[in-house]
């Protein structure tokens, strides 16, 4: 440190005998050889690291959830999750990152937004990009040819020979509860098939070798105007114009399943083996979506393409009609809200013996439908517990922290989510103020009556109702009021 002082000292000597020349209009050979000698002493000087500043951030594309923010995306989980589980699927966890090579062309244009990581011990790794390709990954690697889970509150697949359509019915039926549920506005369902756009390129002349590339501007009529969509396959994909203009011509159609009949009876594209396929079972499917009571929820787009390179027939995308606009709320633009389709090829990818195992699945969009509930609970001012504390323990008097500690305990022992102030002789009011402001809805009371006649005070803070508990009795008592089951078996 002190060498350091020393090095400072004639860094700055140096800087006046600098700043003193030039005022003196010395010669320029002197100013640049003293110039030279201040250069040197700050190069041996370095930068002070204990001076260093640095940015407090979270990383690009991340972001930190506060305790409000928290426990409405536990909500928002907690609805996802009971669907899950009512449709009987189990959970499964794959790592964060995989094998580079795992991931490397599985998303068609979608691939330069994988993240690559350093070189761990010889193995070359990428952040998962998604969900799916894990799970692939997962069935091939455990032999499994059939499965019905959930990951991460966010994604549902079914594994397995099946009968055609049932189980992407039943996957566009979980999409539709969950969606309901959440109660974040009207929506729609578009659904497609692979196997159809495959075909329609085909007849419309789309070499082989741009079918994904298409199939990726398609994927944006959507967001921008046809007209556009076109500009981009004839301009920057190299596409004919008339080419492009017998794709327009199916691209901008959508309808129910009066819209598959139709493109059953098309002269030419029932002529192709793919779209006859791919039209015959979204027939079906929309037979079984009638039965389940969600037809009026979907829609057949033809320029829903979804780029991802593994789906091979059956797609969808649910979008908001119209983004909830609430008193004070500004317009949201949140895009999709979920989407999916069927995966046939994904595992037999990673399948020594290429074995294929059928797969179909749905993904929640659960940041963008955050991101709606979390602007409209601003937008009401509402209030949101971040805690599910059930009671606070409280005293009335002073010098009762131990009998406070020995009953906060005995509840804690019991499953009683209970709080107490860490303080050793809080005042009633503060502690009562702490029960509203945290929503605690009750508070057991100590004093030194109480005591004496063995008993606890239950207050609700809502309506101030104070009761005189026997302290045998307040654990089945608090259970009682807040509708937790009376016995843990």
């Amino acid at each position: 440190m002190a060498e350091r002082a020393a090095l400072e000292e004639l860094v700055k000597l140096q800087g006046e005998r600098v700043r003193g020349l030039k005022q003196q209009k010395a010669s320029s050979e002197l100013i640049e050889e003293e110039v030279g000698k201040l250069l040197k002493l700050k190069a041996q000087l370095g930068p002070d690291e204990s001076k260093q500043k640095f940015v407090l951030k979270t990383p690009k594309g991340t972001r930190d959830y506060s305790p409000r923010q928290m426990a409405v995306r536990e909500k928002v989980f907690d609805v996802i999750i009971r669907c899950f589980k009512r449709h009987g699927a189990e959970v499964i966890d794959t790592p964060v990152f995989e094998l580079k090579e795992t991931l490397t062309g599985k998303y068609g244009e979608d691939s330069k937004l994988i993240y690559d990581l350093k070189d761990q011990g010889g193995e070359l790794l990428s952040l998962r990009y998604d969900l799916t390709v894990p799970f692939a990954r997962y069935l091939a690697m455990n032999k499994l040819t059939n499965i019905k889970r959930y990951h991460i509150a966010k994604d549902f697949d079914i594994a397995g020979n099946f009968d055609p359509m049932i189980p992407d019915a039943e996957c566009l039926k979980i999409m539709c509860e969950i969606l309901s549920s959440l109660q974040i506005g009207d929506f729609l369902v578009k659904v497609n098939d692979r196997r159809i756009l495959d075909g329609m390129f085909a007849i419309c002349g789309v070499s082989d070798s741009k079918f994904r590339t298409i199939c990726s501007s398609v994927d944006k009529l959507d967001k921008v105007s046809w007209e556009e969509v076109k500009n981009e396959m004839v301009g920057e994909k190299g596409l004919a114009p008339e080419v492009a203009d017998r794709i327009g011509d199916y691209v901008q159609q959508h309808g129910g399943v009066s819209l598959v009949e139709q493109l059953l009876q098309d002269p030419k594209l029932s002529q192709n083996k793919q779209a006859l396929e791919g039209l015959g079972d979204l027939k079906l499917l929309f037979e079984y979506l009638t039965l389940f009571g969600i037809d009026d929820k979907i829609s057949f787009d033809l320029s829903l393409a979804r780029g991802l390179d593994y789906y091979t027939g059956v797609i969808y995308e649910a979008v908001l009609l119209q983004t909830p606009a609430q008193a004070g709320e500004e317009p949201l633009g949140v895009g999709s809200v979920a989407a999916g389709g069927r995966y046939d090829g994904l595992v037999g990818m990673f399948d020594p013996k290429g074995r294929k195992v059928p797969c179909v699945g749905l993904s929640i969009g659960v940041e963008r439908i955050f991101s709606i509930v979390e602007q409209r609970l601003e937008a009401l001012e509402e209030k949101v517990r971040t805690t599910e504390t059930q009671v606070l323990v409280a005293s009335a008097q002073k010098k009762l922290l131990e009998e406070r500690l020995k009953l906060v305990s005995e509840l804690w022992d019991a499953g009683i989510k209970a709080e107490l102030l860490y303080k050793k002789n809080p005042k009633l009011l503060n502690q009562l103020q702490y029960c509203e402001e945290a929503g605690i809805p009750l508070v057991a009371i100590i004093g030194e009556q109480e005591l004496k006649d063995g008993v606890i005070k239950l207050r609700s803070v809502t309506s101030r109702e104070e009761v005189n508990v026997r302290r045998e009795d307040l654990v089945e008592e608090i259970k009682r009021r807040t509708g937790q089951p009376l016995c843990i078996c």
